[in-house]
């Protein structure tokens, strides 16, 4: 989100905006975190374009019938939520830019009400657990640094994103903080 935000300075600037507005210098709190509307579709889409899995595991419990596939019963299956979330039949031919305005009617209408589109954090019962505390604790560090500095990309930033088990960049995200105020 941080390099997005630093890419994308006119986003960086409505988010600070809208930050400032709820909560001016003082720390952020649950009733204005729910109120960061700009922030939440600058969240959903950076989890749509550098999502913190890039599939989800699942075995199969019975012999299914998928057209004229046959998958066996116990059959690990790796959903790729990276490859549903870059798919242009789902979000469109700018499927590879960085527009939160997607979401600015909330997710399921992003999605067209397929609940499957977007799953950053799982699906269903096994959703995981912590995507609460995820993205509230996004909502928190990214207001607070966003009420004191603004943020570039290094000149010696190289965007080198690998998927492993989460994605997560090669070589870091360099930024540069630049202070807001300049007594600090």
């Amino acid at each position: 989100m941080v390099l997005l935000l630093a890419s994308h300075g006119d986003w960086q600037e409505k988010a600070s905006r809208e930050v400032i507005e709820i909560f001016g210098n003082q720390y952020p709190n649950s009733e204005g975190l729910s109120k960061l509307k700009i922030m939440t579709m600058i969240i959903n889409e950076s989890l749509r374009l550098y999502g913190p899995a890039v599939g989800l595991l699942r075995k199969g419990g019975s012999e299914v019938r998928l057209g004229n596939l046959v998958l066996p019963a116990d059959i690990d299956i790796l959903i790729a939520n990276v490859a549903l979330h870059h798919d242009p039949q789902q979000w469109g031919d700018d499927v590879h830019l960085f527009k939160p305005e997607r979401f600015a009617e909330g997710v399921a209408k992003a999605t067209n009400y397929n609940t499957a589109a977007f799953c950053p954090f799982g699906l269903g019962p096994r959703t995981c657990v912590g995507t609460t505390f995820a993205l509230m604790e996004a909502k928190i560090a990214v207001s607070m640094i966003l009420q004191r500095y603004t943020i570039s990309l290094s000149p010696a930033y190289v965007h080198a994103p690998v998927s492993i088990i989460t994605v997560k960049p090669q070589h870091g995200i360099q930024v540069i903080l630049e202070s807001l105020h300049h007594d600090a």
